[in-house]
Parts: structure tokens; sequence; C-alpha cells
């Protein structure tokens, strides 16, 4: 420790930490001013607030690939401010992403993405922004599905004056150990932290202190969080926060992964989000609640209609159950999400909709004019949350209605009950192919396809190693390169 004459100590670093309160507000403030001001105002507000905040030591940017895996840049703040406009990285290291010979991409920067980190969980002195993956010449890239949900969102609002909401609800198992999912075994499996069930915890036991550190933080962060709790499963816990325009939802999914892991790695335990990581207990989904609105008004609700729904949300529901087994690679991202799907659990597995089944894949929860909405519940924790509203969104707006046949009679339909069958359907959609364009569409089906052949075609009941280790979400990359 360095002293003063006087054997006074001296504080070597003076980063930014600014309490609970505080980032709430500052948080809450960002996202009121993202959906008003424009963009160029919010570049100079930000830009001005950078410079003069001189306890602010980088700026951390962040962006999805295609698989839907989560990754961040720090850089020093002048150097972000000075070289905003020539922010590069290597692309080709990144799977799903541009190949060798064309590996510089860009990256742009989405200022009316910040959010302020609390800095007990993630360490002083740094925001965090989303970036926009760029081509050499700066137009968007074809695989970057945050930039193309929100140019489809921005074709949404000028073209029909409607906006998409979404409110995510995303379970998640808290195991026992750092880097759970990368020391798996099929022998030894999770080591489970609860025994205990659907809103039962002690108000100290480890799961319910998780719970309560990343709610806190998710709160600070502006998520307006709404209740937090166990899950039906043991050690199964589900965070829900409020809904928000499409775009800033899929953000505020990713920033939950990572808000989780993270208090989970400082608590010296796992937070991992495999759509079924125990066998013989329920798994986890991502259950997504949508609904579209029109000057202000959710258009979605109509009291004299079936179930409180207008006409409009169930043209939705109808295109979504008729290209449903075509998107589910989309939803339904990995090996180990077929697993989820198992009709003894509440999975969401059938092709139909329904106010009361939980097995139905699209379900009608009790809503009002302000919460209408449908929730399409077979959307595993490990997708690509832009590539699946991109997708759902796309689907609602394009896709063909489901037409029935007067002379047949009604048969449930089911979700692929694997990978491989998903893979099939979705290599031969060319509504699907259309929706992604054939370059994204070649790249994610050649990876889904990489993980599925590096893991049996007969899982059993046991969750195999090769599930969990080869799975897009579970950081192995010395795996990855071996592929």
């Amino acid at each position: 420790m360095i002293k003063t004459k006087t054997n006074e100590p001296v504080v070597l670093k003076k980063f930014l930490e600014i309490p609970y309160d505080e980032l709430e507000t500052m948080n809450l403030e960002a996202a009121a001013a993202a959906g008003t001001l424009p963009v160029a105002e919010l570049e100079k507000k930000y830009r001005a607030y950078l410079q003069k905040e001189k306890r602010l030591k980088a700026v951390t940017l962040c962006f999805t690939d295609i698989e839907g895996r989560f990754h961040m840049l720090d850089y020093d703040k002048q150097h972000f401010l000075n070289a905003g406009d020539n922010l590069t990285f290597d692309g080709s290291s990144i799977r799903g992403f541009s190949a060798q010979k064309e590996s510089d991409l860009r990256l742009g920067i989405d200022w009316s993405s910040i959010f302020w980190l609390p800095s007990d969980v993630f360490g002083p002195g740094k925001v965090i922004l989303f970036g926009t993956v760029l081509n050499r010449d700066k137009t968007t890239y074809e695989s970057d599905f945050r930039a193309r949900l929100a140019e489809l969102a921005g074709q949404m609002e000028a073209g029909r004056g409607v906006s998409a909401k979404v409110a995510a609800e995303v379970e998640g198992f808290l195991v026992k150990g750092l880097s759970a999912e990368q020391a798996y075994t099929e022998t030894a499996g999770f080591d489970l932290i609860s025994t205990g069930g659907y809103f039962h915890s002690l108000p100290l036991d480890r799961l319910k202190m998780f719970i309560d550190a990343a709610a806190e933080a998710q709160r600070a962060m502006g998520f307006r969080n709404e209740k937090d709790h166990p899950e039906v499963a043991p050690s199964q816990f589900e965070l829900n926060f409020s809904y928000a325009d499409v775009v800033r939802a899929c953000d505020l999914v990713q920033l939950y992964k990572l808000v989780c892991r993270q208090v989970a790695s400082n608590m010296g335990m796992t937070a991992t989000f495999l759509p079924k990581p125990v066998s013989g207990v329920n798994g986890s989904g991502m259950h997504l609640n949508l609904s579209f609105f029109k000057n202000g008004k959710n258009i979605f609700h109509d009291r004299k209609g079936e179930d409180g729904l207008s006409a409009t949300a169930w043209d939705v529901i109808s295109r979504i159950l008729n290209h449903a087994q075509e998107l589910s690679l989309i939803l339904n991202s990995s090996v180990n999400a077929y697993r989820r799907l198992d009709p003894r659990f509440e999975a969401p597995n059938q092709i139909k909709v329904s106010s009361i089944d939980r097995g139905a894949m699209v379900r009608i929860p009790a809503g009002n004019e302000r919460s209408a909405r449908i929730e399409i519940r077979s959307v595993g924790p490990d997708a690509n949350p832009y590539l699946a509203l991109y997708a759902l969104l796309r689907t609602a707006l394009n896709g063909e209605p489901l037409t029935k046949d007067e002379s047949k009679r009604d048969r449930v339909r089911f979700l692929p009950g694997n990978v491989y069958d998903a893979i099939r359907i979705f290599r031969g959609s060319d509504f699907i192919r259309g929706v992604m364009g054939a370059s994204p569409h070649e790249k994610y089906l050649s990876h889904k396809q990489a993980a599925a052949d590096r893991s049996p075609k007969e899982l059993g009941m046991i969750v195999k190693s090769s599930e969990v280790l080869f799975h897009h979400d579970v950081t192995t990359q010395m795996l990855w390169h071996k592929f």
C-alpha cells in the first residue's frame, strides 16, 4: 500500500461504482430516452458523458453470433471515442460468421442500448453497449440477426404502424461448482444445489440467495423485474422481467443470462441454460410472450373475441402453427433441446393453441386490453433470441395461414422429436431459407449438423457428455476447433 508523507493511505484506483438505487434510475432513464430521442441525439449525449466521466476505464461492446453465443470486447474509453467509426474484429474467429478470406468485420455502436453495470457483479469502471456487426463497407452483416431484427421492427413501424412487444420467461438451473458444464461427465451428471421445487426455498438457501442477488442486479440494470422464484424442478429458477420493444427484450435475455452466470460464478456455482441438464425432471424453457401495438393500443386484444384475442392475433397464431415444424431448429437449437420436448414433463410439443393445456406449443394467458398476448412455449433457453424473434415475426407477417381440410378429422401434430428430424425439415424448407437468407441458412444448418453428428442418435435417458460439451452455448473453444 502506498502512503503519503502524513502516513495516509493513497487510493490508487478510483473507478466508477454506483449505488444500486442510482443505477436503477440511470438505466431506466436511458431506456426511456432510447424510445423517444433520435439516435444522433443519443450519441451526442453519451459521447459527452463518456468524455466527462473520468472514472470509466473501458466500454464493453457486445454482439451475438448466429447460434446465440454472447461476445464482449472491452475498448479503452478514449480509443472507443476516437475510433468509434472504425472498430474492427476478426470475424473468422467467430463460429457462424465470416470465412477466413473475408475475416475483417466492423462493429457499429447502438447508442440507444447503453447499460450501467453493478460493480459488485461485473467490477467497477465499465458501461456496456450493444454493437451492430457490419461488413467492410459498413453495410449490415447478414448473419447479425440483432441488426436484422432491428431493421424488421423499423419496417413494421414505418409500413404498418405496428410495434412488437415481448416479455421473455427464461428458466435455468443452478448447479454446484465452477465451470460445471465444461467438467460434465455422464457418469457424475450435474450436482444440484436444491431438492426443493416450485416457489419453495428457505430464505437463506443458496438457491434463494442466488435468485436474490441476480434479481437485485437486474433491477439495478433497469429490467423492471416482476417476480423471481424457484421453478418446478429442483435447483431450477426463473426471474421474470417486464415486456419491452422486441430488440430490447432480446438484449435483456442476453444480459439476463450473463448476470445469472456471473452471479453464480461469484458464488462458486454454475448457472446453466441447457434445456434439459437433468433427466427425470422438468426442463427449462424460454417462453416468449408476444403482442402487437398500434397507436399505443394492444391490437391482440378483443373483449368479444375468442379467448379475448382479436382476429389479428388469431391470424398470427395460425401462421406460426402452420410453420411450426420448419421453425423448430431455430426455436429448439441444440441436441439437448429435444430432451425437453418430452410430454411426460409438461413439454409444449403439440402443434396447437390452448388457453389451458401447457402441452400446447402456443398458449393464451389470461389478459386484458394491455396484457393480451400469445405465449410461445416451445422455445428453448439456449435459442438465439434475435433469430427466434426475427423468424417468428417474419412468419407472423409473411407465413402461410394454417388451413383445415374439412374432409379429414383433426389430428394433433407434434414438433420434431429429435434434432435430426428438425434438421431435415429445416434443410428442406424454402420458407425458412427465404426468411434467413441462403448463406445464413446454410451456416446455421452446418453448425447444427456438426453438433448432432457428435452425439448419438438414440440419446436414451442419460444426458450424454457430447450434448453438453459440444453445445453451442458452452464455452469449450478448444473442442470447437477440433470439430
